[in-house]
């Protein structure tokens, strides 16, 4: 989940804001937990700084939503009988402070020039932290993906030109002499001369800088898309094209070249591409439900 973005550092001016003095009022008790107009202020103001909300009654009604979301999700973890320890909280904080570059009490120091208290933020990690506790423990069991459903994507994704294995030996034209152009055209003048992979390091003592090193085995959908195609138009013993790379001019050179029946590392991907979207929408559909059975009072 996003905490928020950091434009916001440059967005905030080092005026501080001033305490407010006025006693919290009730605005919604969800399953008997409270939510007061200060709960929803100080997360509206969080929300600006997230550049969230088109006006500031749009962050107020988006903050009111949120923080009963948030209720439910908190309480859901109670009620699996866990809960979020103090020390996971202050982790979190932290950790977001590092992902900003910023030490725990620097963050403070903007938040409060805000208007926003540190414990708005440690609130919004608690329940975030809560809710993956209980997606974890309740939901993860619920996600069932299918060998068949995998066979598909993954024959799907790797397609009739993709669908290969090499052996693949690497040689590059190396930077360090010469220009891109003249490097390649000594990569082209390799490439015009080359028999095969095992005269691939003899060939290439005739070029200066030229380095030879073997790949070892790859199925097409671990190349660019573009080398995949490439290769796949060539047999055994041929050699792709010059392409430039951060080091110089590279080529590959087809050792071996098979039909892949194997895709299980295909499958492997997929599987957690397809798993985390089907425990993403579990969890929406799960939350949308606790809130149809909660009992939620506005006031």
């Amino acid at each position: 989940m996003r905490i928020f973005s950091l434009v916001f550092i440059a967005m905030l001016s080092l005026t501080t804001f001033a305490p407010a003095s006025f006693a919290a009022t009730v605005k919604v008790v969800v399953n008997g937990k409270t939510i007061t107009d200060t709960d929803i202020s100080q997360r509206a103001k969080f929300m600006r700084l997230e550049r969230r909300g088109k006006s500031n009654n749009d962050r107020l009604r988006l903050a009111k939503e949120e923080l009963i979301d948030e209720a439910l999700m908190i309480g859901e973890m109670e009620r699996i009988g866990r809960s979020v320890p103090d020390s996971a909280v202050r982790d979190a904080y932290a950790k977001v402070a590092v992902n900003l570059k910023l030490s725990t009490s620097k963050l403070n120091e903007i938040l409060n020039a805000a208007g926003v208290q540190s414990k708005t933020l440690k609130d919004k990690l608690r329940a975030q932290l809560a809710w993956q506790g209980v997606v974890a423990n309740v939901l993860r069991q619920k996600v069932q993906i299918s060998d068949l459903e995998l066979d598909l994507a993954a024959r799907e994704e790797v397609g009739e030109t993709t669908n290969y294995d090499f052996m693949l030996t690497e040689i590059v034209f190396l930077n360090t002499t010469g220009t891109t152009r003249s490097r390649t055209n000594e990569a082209n003048q390799y490439r015009r001369n080359f028999n095969g992979c095992d005269n691939a390091v003899d060939l290439a003592l005739s070029y200066r800088d030229a380095a030879v090193r073997k790949m070892g085995r790859r199925h097409s959908t671990q190349l660019a898309k573009p080398v995949a195609q490439e290769l796949a138009k060539l047999n055994v013993g041929g050699i792709s094209k010059p392409r430039t790379i951060a080091s110089g001019v590279q080529m590959l050179a087809i050792c071996a070249k098979t039909a892949a029946e194997d895709l299980t590392f295909v499958k492997n991907k997929l599987r957690n591409e397809v798993g985390t979207e089907k425990l993403k929408d579990e969890a929406e559909e799960y939350l949308a439900t606790l809130r149809e059975r909660a009992s939620i009072e506005y006031r």
